[in-house]
Parts: C-alpha cells; structure tokens; sequence
C-alpha cells in the first residue's frame, strides 16, 4: 500500500500559468484596494477612475431589451445575428463612408475588451518569426494581457508630450517592423485624449502594408468628441490588414450590456469568428436587439456629449484656475492632468483621502508618469461635489500652494 506522502506527491497538480503566479495586479483592482486603504469613511465615493459612466442608458435602448427577452432561452449565434451586423454596417457607412459587407468584415464582440484580448490569439503564429506586438503607452492595460497570455512578445513604444501624445512611427526601428505580427492604434487615445488626423493613420496603414503586420485600430471613443469634431477611423484608408473596433459602452452608456463589434480584413474577421466559439463568449439574442436600436440611432449620442462637455469644461475651468496643466484631451471623457510636483501616485493618494478616485498615469504603462487620467463619469452633481472637496487639498506646484 502507498504511504500517504506517496500519495499527496502523486497529487500535486503541475504548474499554474506564470502570469497568474506572479503577483501582478490589474491596475484598476490595485487602485481599488488602495481606495479602501485610504479614504477617510466621512466621504462617499466619487468614482474617476474607471471609464464607467453613471449616466442613464437611454430608455428606448432599455426598452428595446425588455422586449427581446424570450419565455424560453437558447444558446445565442457566435457570429451575431444578422440584424446586428447590418446596424454595425450601416453605422460605418453614416459615420464614415466606409463600405462593408456585413457577412464577411463584420463580427459582433462582447465590448471591445473581448476583442482586445483574444486578437492576438488570432494573429500570432507560435511557430513563426514574427511575434512583436507594439503596444503605444499609456495604454489600456489589455493590450498587454492579451499580447501575454498568447505567448507574444509586447515592444512598448511610450508616447510623448512633445508628439502631442499621439503615436510616431518614426520612432520604432526597421528591425521591429519586420518582426511585427500586430500594431495597437487607439485614437481617440486612452488615457490623453489624443486624436490622430487622417495623415497620421494613412501613414500607419501604409507601413502595416509594407511590412506585413496586422493593425488593429481601438476606436471605442469615435463618438465622444468635442472642439476638434468627429475623429477619422483608420478604416478610411481601406480594409486591408486592419479591423477597427467599436463599442456601445461609451458612446451610449452601455458598459453593462457589454456590446461591441469589430470591422476589417476580411481574413482576420474569418480567424476571429473560428476563434471566437472556442472561449464562449456568444452575447445573448436580447443585448443584441438593444444593441441594434443603439446602433440604429446617432440623436443620442448628442445627448451624450453635451452631457461630457458640460462635465468637461467644469473641470477645465477649476484646473485653470488652480494652475494645473491638462496636455491633449481633444475627446473621449478623459482629462490627462500633469500633476504638480511630478509624482501621480502620492496625487492620486492624497485624492483618494478625501474620497475621489483618479487613476495615476504610471498605473497605465510607461510615459504616464507624472500624470492623472480624470474619467468624467460621475454625475454632474457628483462632479460639482468632487470640486468642493478639492479645496481641502494642498498641493505643493499649484496656485493655491503658493
């Protein structure tokens, strides 16, 4: 018979995956538990941190899914019904003039956050030469994790404020180019708010031609713009080797309903729909209808906007007055705040002390630091509130230090 330590060494089950192991945290959950370490219990939360905006979803988005709920539930199509890919259709061809067929170059995702972390599965061959994916940073920390956990290699390009915050091409060098699978491009920017103009992205495209690589554009921000008017999709310049990606999560305060679609290259629109069956993230019938009449109608996403310019010019007023330096933010609703003194993460503490959460910009990825990201998501009120409180902060830099 086998000694009980024989048997606790047969049972030892082999090794976890080195990116669960490592004791790395997701920036957001850090910026949580740091929330909790710090606030003092006299303040409610005023959350602008994460991009989760507490507006309401409009009602007939909300009506739309009340009335596609089934009496008897079945197993939603991984390719999206056809109604749903039709709006995304047409939706490109309002916003953009770009020409798609619904059947070969558009795939519904559930939120881009999906599509941005399984693409790289998709793209990266285990086996081959090329398997750079650059990554522009600051940046949505999913890039990175899905580049990962697909056994890629990531090559992380920091933006820079003499740039405008915007990616520069010139910047990598021809040895990375030719070792390139993917390129990330997202404009509107998270964390700066930065937009690239239609030369910037023609320039991309072009390279991703030359060198044989994919780009995937995050476009997740198109439609929350301001002065600057409507930002260009790197779709504009053709389909080829490009997907772009687009959500409802921002543009129609839809982040629970968890909605997007992906549009591109046929060929790797193809790669993602026999991709996609595999992790089981089909989105229900009842999303997509609501996602449909979201998709079907543009008047909203005005109502939207006003509501972030109103918000927007709030704080830009109040950081002007304070004297603190707020670099590109031409859309989406983030502000990208130079902090007094240089240090964002004993900023963001100091914040947080007093019950507002920001998030710091080296939490982001590195050419963040120094940095604040604003998200303005809470409510007007909340805003208004959060405004108050910042005049029991004293911070060294600032005009009210001085």
């Amino acid at each position: 018979m086998a000694t009980s330590s024989t048997n606790t060494a047969n049972s030892t089950p082999g090794p976890l995956h080195p990116l669960l192991t490592g004791g790395g945290e997701y920036p957001f959950v850090k910026l949580e538990r740091k929330r909790k370490e710090l606030q003092d219990p006299q303040y409610a939360t005023i959350n602008f941190g994460m991009g989760d905006p507490r507006e309401e979803t409009p009602a007939f988005i909300r009506e739309a899914m009340k009335a596609a709920v089934p009496a008897v539930s079945s197993y939603p199509a991984t390719i999206g019904k056809a109604s749903l890919r039709a709006a995304c259709s047409a939706w490109l061809q309002r916003r953009y003039g770009v020409v798609t067929d619904p059947e070969v170059h558009v795939l519904p995702v559930n939120g881009t956050k999906e599509a941005v972390y399984n693409t790289p599965f998709a793209c990266i061959d285990p086996a081959g030469a090329k398997r750079i994916v650059i990554i522009p940073t600051p940046a949505y920390p999913v890039y990175e994790s899905g580049t990962r956990f697909a056994g890629a290699e990531p090559y992380f390009v920091p933006l820079r404020s003499e740039d405008g915050w915007r990616f520069n091409p010139a910047r990598i060098p021809d040895d990375v180019w030719a070792r390139t699978a993917l390129l990330w491009i997202n404009s509107p920017h998270n964390p700066t708010g930065s937009v690239l103009d239609m030369g910037q992205g023609a320039a991309v495209v072009t390279l991703a031609r030359k060198w044989g690589f994919w780009v995937a554009s995050d476009e997740a921000y198109a439609d929350l713009y301001f002065d600057g008017g409507p930002p260009s999709s790197l779709l504009q310049h053709g389909l080829e080797n490009v997907i772009g990606m687009f959500t409802l999560s921002k543009r129609s305060a839809m982040t629970g309903y968890r909605s997007g679609f992906i549009a591109g290259d046929a060929r790797l629109i193809d790669a993602m729909r026999k991709h996609r069956p595999h992790p089981g993230v089909a989105t229900p019938d009842f999303i997509q209808d609501a996602a449909v009449a979201a998709w079907n109608d543009d008047a909203h996403t005005a109502d939207q906007r006003a509501i972030y310019a109103r918000k927007r010019e709030l704080f830009l007023q109040e950081f002007a007055r304070r004297g603190w330096q707020v670099e590109a933010s031409e859309a989406t609703f983030y502000l990208w705040m130079r902090v007094p003194e240089g240090d964002d993460e004993a900023f963001v503490e100091q914040l947080l002390k007093l019950g507002i959460v920001t998030t710091p910009g080296s939490y982001l990825g590195p050419g963040g630091e120094g940095f604040v990201r604003w998200a303005l998501v809470p409510t007007f009120a909340q805003c208004e509130e959060a405004i108050a409180r910042l005049s029991q902060l004293q911070v060294a830099g600032s005009k009210e230090a001085k």
